[in-house]
Order: structure tokens, then C-alpha cells, then sequence
């Protein structure tokens, strides 16, 4: 019996250029639960992780607070280089040091901070264990803390701290060692435990939730010290030789070459030059949409690829610039290529939805990278604002002019050049809440959809297309309409899809 479909050799052996929307993926047999599925994937050569999830090093979408959400629900988050070296190396060290269990950068108040203070960031963070110190912030004298015990009888959001706060406290020396530290706060029972230096100033905290991170994220991406790996990315201009010891000094585990056309001799020059001073370091290389781009930064020492050339939702390169592919072309030809070398593949931008993600792996690639998917969660950078009654953040591309003006340049060889031409758009998004929600649904929708194909694993899924078994159908406009939410008066839209 002739198979319904086609392959995905067949489909992209037209002149057309597809994207995931012009895709449908056609149902295999079921014989298993979702619960079945195994999403564990490959980053780079020498890097896996548990869950095919990457967070873009975009300035509004990862810094350390997004990249260790990341790695402990299973991904990796790409620290942006849209800062100095410093502030980038300083986010790694932010990631680095927080499955240590020592928190060093807690927020603060003073004694002249309000109740409304501490609700205020409650509201905002999720927490309200705030140490108070005699200027609000850390390296200052600690002299109390405020918990919720403190506050919940509380009528008058204008109170002082210094007048709830409590200051008979727990404290343990900074050379005291994470064991030690975590025997404290079990025989205490006390939520939070301050670190201070002889004159008693504080220097970080523990918390008791970190004693229960291992049993809460058994999936988190750990390097072999049993912290969390973290990602950052650099330029190819020589101020990225300073930007790169600072990041390896810091503990960082893989480099992502910051390019938006990255076949270019300043990349291949970058990949030598890290893979000569640093060999340890894994080395994410791109942009690239085409076979041969990738063959040009594999033979140059990439570990990992990152695909996508304009597919991003505040990207204009393909209209500003006449170049680029449609993504789910790009992905399936550089898969293939790359496949050939036992290199993996990451499908970066173009991604909106679940569906999209498990189509980019459908087409070879071993993760998807993320920006707009995360932007707007409550771990992305930036501060929510309303507009018309909805709950926003910024959005910007790197290309845009407002981030262009910050440094973005740089990575479209713009820096120096007196005329920018802008290549993406600054926005906003609608609060999605969490990423520590927003992760586990992503991977429960992967499982359902892994089961409606009828493989197991990511792997199970790249030997069915490469063996042909994986079949497709290209969907005309009107199919894609029909595959949508239609023909309705109104309707709610889900929170995530």
C-alpha cells in the first residue's frame, strides 16, 4: 500500500521555501502515554540536556534569572552580550553560584522601606522573605529581616519595616561551607538563613526552598560540578577576547557566536581562535540557513549550529535585506547537513507555539531556541507596564534601533558604521506569567504530540525521518484556517498553546 504523504525529502526538494505554518505532521500509531515520551536531546557535541529548550540571548528575554528557570525545569538559557563584559560574566556567576545555594544578589530594604515595600515585591516575585539592612542594600550592615509572620496582621501598608521587622536573628559567618549552612537552617526550621562578614554586613542568603531544589527539579541541566549550565553569547569583533575569558573565568559552559549571517571569515576565525584557548569550551556557531554555511563552520570546529536567518516576530531581515529562508526549509537542510557530522542543530526563531516546536525537531533539529515564546514572562528582563487595561513588557530585536544604540549592532557588523540599518522591531507582549509554569506545560504538550506521531524520542523521531517513515503534508491557506480556531462569534484565548 502506497503511504499517504510525503516525505520530508520529497517536500523540500521543491523550489518552494516552507515554514512551519505551510507543515502538517500526519498521526502514527499510538501505543503508549505521553508519560512515556523521553525528551532528553542534545545541545552541542558534548552537551545534553533534558528538555529541547533554549532561551535567545536577546537583552528582554535572557539574563541569570531566566537562564536558571531554564536550566532547572531541563534547558539552558543564553546570556546576551548587549552589556559590558562585566554585567555579562556577572549574570553567568548569577547562574553558577545558585544551585551552590547561596543567593548573592537577594533584594533588600532598608528600615525606612514600607509594609506596601515588601507586598509590593511579593506581588511581583512570589516571595517576601526580604533581609533589611541599614541602607537597603547588600554589603550594608543586616539588621533585620521581614518574613510574612511579620506582616500578615498588618493593616497599614504605610508602616516602617523598622517597626515590624524582626531583629533578633539567625545569622551564620560567610566562611561558613553549604552543608554546614544547609544542617542551620533544617535544625532551625527558619525560612531564610543570612550570611554576614565579621562587622556583620551581609554578603548573601540561603533559603530553605533551595534544600528542596534537587527533589523539586530532578530534570535540571547540570554540568559535572553539579551546577547549573549556563550559555552566553559573544560577537566576532575582538572585544569579545576580553568578553570571552571573563565568561570562561565564570564558569561559563557553552559559546554562542552572535551573528546574523554567520558564514563569514571573522566566525570561522572566532571558532579557531576559541577552540585553540579554550578547547573545553563547546561552541554554538551561526547564524546559517543553508548547507553550505553549516559545512563552512563544522570544518571551522562548531560543536552546534543555530538555524534561522529572519523568522523571529521582531525580525525584518528577509524584507529589509532581500536574504535569508523560510525556517522550515532552513531547518531541514541544515539538519541533513549537519547530521552527516554528528552535529546538532538548533532551530532558532520562528516559533510561537508548541507545535512549532515539535515541527523544528520534526525537521532534524535537536532543540528550539526561544525569544518571543519567553518574552513577558516574569523571569524575562524588564518591568511589566499597562497599556489599555493589559499587562505588558517590552520586546525588542537585537537589530531594532533602540537596541542597536545599546550594542546589538555588533553582531550584524553595524558597529562601527555611521548609517544603521535597522533589521527588527521594538514591542511589547502580554504577561504569561511564569516561566516555571510556562516550561512544564511546553513539555506536556511535546509528549502529547511526540504520541500523536507516534515516537518516544527525539532520536525515535530524527531515524523516522530520515528513513522516510515520518510523513508530510504541505497545507494550503485555507487548511490553515480550517486548523485553527474559526469561524466563532468570540472565544478565550488559552493562556498558552
Amino acid at each position: 500500500m502506497k503511504k499517504d504523504g510525503w516525505s520530508a525529502e520529497e517536500i523540500f526538494s521543491s523550489p518552494n521555501s516552507l515554514t512551519y505554518n505551510d507543515l502538517i505532521i500526519l498521526p502514527g500509531y499510538i501505543d503508549f502515554a505521553p508519560a512515556d515520551v523521553d525528551l532528553d536531546t542534545r545541545l552541542t557535541r558534548n552537551l545534553s540536556i533534558k528538555r529541547p529548550f533554549v532561551s535567545s540571548p536577546m537583552d528582554t528575554v535572557t539574563e541569570g534569572r531566566m537562564a536558571i528557570a531554564m536550566a532547572l525545569n531541563g534547558g539552558i538559557g543564553i546570556i546576551h552580550s548587549n552589556n559590558t563584559p562585566d554585567e555579562q560574566a556577572e549574570e553567568v556567576r548569577k547562574v553558577k553560584r545558585y544551585e551552590n545555594g547561596f543567593i548573592t544578589d537577594p533584594i533588600c530594604l532598608s528600615p525606612e522601606n514600607t509594609i506596601s515595600d515588601i507586598l509590593n515585591i511579593k506581588a511581583q516575585y512570589g516571595f517576601s522573605g526580604i533581609p533589611i539592612t541599614e541602607n537597603g542594600k547588600m554589603g550594608s550592615k543586616l539588621v533585620g529581616i521581614v518574613t510574612n509572620r511579620d506582616i500578615d496582621f498588618e493593616k497599614d501598608p504605610s508602616k516602617k519595616l523598622k517597626e515590624v521587622m524582626t531583629k533578633d536573628l539567625l545569622t551564620a559567618h560567610k566562611n561558613i561551607s553549604l552543608s554546614e549552612a544547609n544542617d542551620v537552617l533544617r535544625e532551625s526550621k527558619k525560612g531564610k538563613l543570612p550570611i554576614v562578614d565579621d562587622k556583620g554586613s551581609l554578603v548573601s542568603l540561603m533559603s530553605r526552598n533551595d534544600l528542596l531544589k534537587n527533589r523539586e527539579f530532578p530534570n535540571a541541566s547540570k554540568d559535572k560540578n553539579k551546577q547549573l549550565l549556563v550559555g552566553a553569547s559573544i560577537s566576532t569583533h575582538t572585544e569579545s577576547y576580553e568578553r570571552l575569558d571573563l565568561l570562561v573565568k565564570a564558569g561559563v559552559n557553552v559559546i554562542v557566536i552572535d551573528s546574523a549571517q554567520g558564514n563569514s571569515l571573522y566566525q570561522v576565525e572566532m571558532i579557531k581562535y576559541i577552540k585553540s584557548k579554550y578547547p573545553e569550551i563547546d561552541i554554538i556557531a551561526g547564524n546559517v540557513v543553508t548547507s553550505e554555511q553549516a559545512l563552512n563552520l563544522i570544518k571551522a570546529g562548531a560543536d552546534a549550529l543555530r538555524v534561522g536567518m529572519g523568522p523571529g516576530s521582531i525580525c525584518t531581515t528577509q524584507v529589509t535585506m532581500a536574504c535569508g529562508r523560510s525556517q522550515g526549509t532552513a531547518v531541514f537542510h541544515v539538519s541533513r547537513e549537519a547530521r552527516k557530522h554528528g552535529i546538532p542543530v538548533i532551530a532558532d526563531g520562528g516559533i510561537s507555539s508548541t507545535g512549532h516546536i515539535a515541527k523544528a525537531l520534526a525537521l532534524g533539529a535537536s532543540c528550539g531556541m526561544m525569544g518571543g515564546l519567553f518574552a513577558g514572562t516574569l523571569e524575562a528582563p524588564g518591568e511589566y507596564y499597562y497599556e489599555n487595561g493589559m499587562r505588558l513588557k517590552k520586546y525588542r530585536g537585537m537589530a531594532s534601533p533602540e537596541a542597536m544604540q545599546r550594542g546589538g549592532a555588533k553582531r550584524y557588523f553595524a558597529e562601527d558604521t555611521k548609517i544603521k540599518v535597522a533589521q527588527g522591531v521594538s514591542g511589547a507582549v502580554l504577561d504569561k506569567g511564569s516561566i516555571m509554569d510556562y516550561l512544564p506545560y511546553l513539555t506536556q504538550g511535546l509528549r502529547h504530540s511526540f504520541q500523536d506521531i507516534g515516537v518516544k524520542t527525539i532520536k525515535d523521531l530524527h531515524e523516522k525521518l530520515y528513513s522516510n517513515d515520518l510523513r508530510f503534508e504541505v497545507r494550503s491557506v485555507a487548511a490553515q484556517i480550517e486548523g485553527n480556531v474559526h469561524d466563532l462569534y468570540s472565544y478565550a484565548e488559552p493562556k498558552y498553546k
